[in-house]
């Protein structure tokens, strides 16, 4: 006797035997219990969710001599021809390759003769989804009122591409995926029964592959043991094609250092032990949507499927990422898929580790705001209080440097000479009524509000704000440390704050920093370094 497969094998026989989808169950074997049964059914789900078998089940159900509580008895005369696959009343029609109108029409034909064996006659249409728009028309009116030994069940996974007329004709039951715990349940039960040793942390992997599918998590398990009958985490890996945990572990830990070198030598040894690139890209979008979903849901019971000893990994990587780095490290994969259905897939899979390691190659918003904030950690570091003085003895150069250009704005371009703003001195004070004497400007707030109309994403910096007027200089005084780089990575911005200025004020300005710290009296040295280098643009 040929071998069978798992899913086949143990395909379930009763409506209890269904694993996950009680909801549905339930209702049929009510509708059946009470003699309420309807004339079409519709299901639609995933694939390997059960609607094949609910199917099946039905069908049987509804010609059984003795049903027990809704489920076919499976030991009456019609029961069993059913399994023997001699039941001519019960027909299976694959819509894929019988789509057209003619099959339709021949199936139309069919519907008038009355059961041969059976109490109904059952049609049983799978990926009903495929038919053609002229075999949907056909088959609408019989599937209105059809005769009443006829029942039609229709199954699809892509309910949304039936018309609304097939769908209002029938009842409809949507089969959701199947929970990892009872997935793995139902594998520890398979696998007890065909003699095969199955870790805890295989069956997890195994679920986690088969994503809600009991079909696929079946086959998953058929590929094993035709390997070993011992499964373990290692040997779901490798029949599967999949990076492992550990492999996604230490790629994650790359692109979070920033260690380009170690990524690709990574995906090099596991291109060469070949897993494939699109399966890869799949496994490191969840490994970072689980890192996601740690950092945001503060429960105990998160959805994450892994092991014990993967969540804890994930849950000490969390800790040490930002939450807008894996939103950024989350669209970069993302993006990456289509390419990937199309081109090299190793290519593509290696430019968009380079990507996530080198934030400065993407021009997309979350890759600006990664290097804004990197500026912003070195130069908070370099003006530390905890800065020894050996470090400040080094920096001695540059500091005399910055000292002679005196709080020079590096806001403004280089064909506008820069304002430098003296300290005040006693003989700076006989000028304090000319025309540099520094006022505050009142109606900022105005101005603010004005670019949020032009510039939303500026007047969003700009938020508690101040600004002063100095001459024909308008100095910003922005407490957000992300305004002085976003306002040098782009004159657009500049051009929204004069025109914005401009319309309010009436004048002509050009820009520049509100310094505070410059007029308040300071003798410590590591003040005057901190205020200096935070004017240093870094690149």
């Amino acid at each position: 006797m040929a071998y069978q497969a798992l899913y086949r094998k143990y395909r379930p026989k009763t409506f209890s035997d269904v694993i996950g989808q009680e909801h549905i169950t339930e209702t049929l074997k009510n509708e059946l219990a009470t003699n309420k049964t309807v004339h079409a059914y519709l299901f639609t789900g995933t694939r390997g969710t059960g609607k094949t078998s609910c199917a099946k089940i039905l069908a049987r159900a509804v010609n059984c001599l003795h049903p027990v509580n809704g489920d076919p008895c499976l030991e009456c005369e019609a029961c069993k021809l059913t399994d023997e696959g001699e039941n001519t009343d019960i027909v299976e029609i694959d819509a894929a390759s019988n789509n057209n109108v003619d099959n339709i029409r021949d199936l139309r034909d069919q519907i008038s003769f009355t059961p041969t064996s059976s109490k109904y006659r059952v049609y049983i249409i799978d990926e009903v989804h495929m038919l053609t728009i002229n075999a949907f028309n056909a088959l609408l009116k019989t599937l209105e009122e059809p005769p009443a030994h006829v029942i039609f069940i229709l199954a699809t996974t892509e309910v949304h591409k039936l018309p609304s007329t097939i769908l209002s004709r029938c009842q409809r039951f949507d089969f959701k995926r199947i929970e990892p715990e009872k997935i793995c349940e139902r594998i520890k039960y398979i696998a007890d029964k065909e003699n095969l040793t199955v870790t805890d942390d295989a069956a997890t992997l195994i679920a986690s592959a088969a994503d809600g599918g009991m079909r696929d998590a079946l086959s998953i398990l058929d590929l094993c043991a035709s390997g070993s009958s011992n499964i373990d985490e290692n040997t779901v890996s490798s029949v599967c094609a999949m990076a492992g945990n550990e492999y996604l572990n230490s790629l994650a830990e790359s692109i979070k250092n920033q260690d380009c070198e170690k990524a690709l030598l990574l995906l090099d040894e596991l291109h060469n032990s070949s897993v494939d690139m699109l399966r890869l890209l799949s496994e490191l979008t969840l490994h970072y949507r689980n890192l996601l979903i740690i950092k945001t849901v503060r429960s105990d019971k998160k959805p994450i499927v892994c092991t014990s000893s993967q969540l804890k990994i994930l849950e000490k990587q969390a800790a040490d990422y930002d939450i807008k780095d894996i939103m950024r490290t989350l669209s970069v994969l993302q993006s990456s898929a289509a390419p990937m259905q199309s081109g090299n897939r190793r290519s593509v899979m290696e430019m968009a580790v380079i990507k996530l390691c080198n934030p400065s190659l993407s021009g997309d918003i979350d890759s600006l705001e990664k290097r804004i904030s990197m500026l912003e950690s070195k130069i908070l570091s370099m003006s530390s209080p905890s800065v020894e003085k050996t470090e400040i003895k080094e920096e001695k150069k540059e500091t005399e440097i910055i000292a002679q250009e005196e709080d020079i704005p590096p806001i403004e371009s280089e064909d506008e000479p820069p304002i430098a703003i003296p300290e005040e001195t006693p003989k700076s004070e006989e000028k304090k009524n000319n025309s540099s004497a520094i006022s505050q400007v009142d109606e900022w707030d105005e101005i603010v509000q004005l670019l949020q109309k032009s510039s939303p994403l500026i007047a969003g910096v700009l938020n508690g704000s101040k600004a002063y007027i100095k001459g024909d200089y308008l100095l910003i005084d922005a407490p957000n440390s992300q305004f002085r780089s976003m306002i040098n990575s782009s004159a657009n911005y500049k051009d929204h704050i004069r025109n914005a200025a401009q319309s309010i004020l009436g004048g002509t300005y050009r820009l520049g920093p509100y310094n505070a710290a410059v007029h308040e009296e300071s003798e410590d040295p590591l003040a005057k370094l901190a205020g200096k280098l935070k004017n240093l643009e870094l690149n």
